[in-house]
């Protein structure tokens, strides 16, 4: 699994290189209130890590987060395991 998730990850930054290496032409991201001289490979690669980003935000805040908390709900409904010890006869 580890692999494979090395493997992934150096196909993504090969991916990254070679779109930042191909689209070298110079662009001028309007954010509204400035605006950011860039490659248009950099913008690429800028937009589709917040994408990321985000999306991964969104999926915690509205998957992750609930699931978590109906399972910290559930551990708090189960008692707890009582360790028994045996005392040996005679002692």
């Amino acid at each position: 699994m580890r692999l494979l998730r090395l493997l992934i990850a150096i196909a993504c930054l090969a991916a990254g290189a070679i779109i930042g290496a191909l689209n070298r032409a110079p662009v001028l991201v309007d954010l509204g209130f400035a605006r950011l001289p860039s490659n248009l490979g950099v913008a690429l690669i800028v937009a589709l890590l917040l994408g990321v980003l985000v999306g991964g935000l969104a999926i915690s805040a509205s998957v992750v987060l609930p699931l978590r908390r109906r399972l910290a709900l559930a551990q708090r409904q189960v008692p707890s395991p009582v360790s028994h010890t045996t005392a040996s006869p005679g002692a």
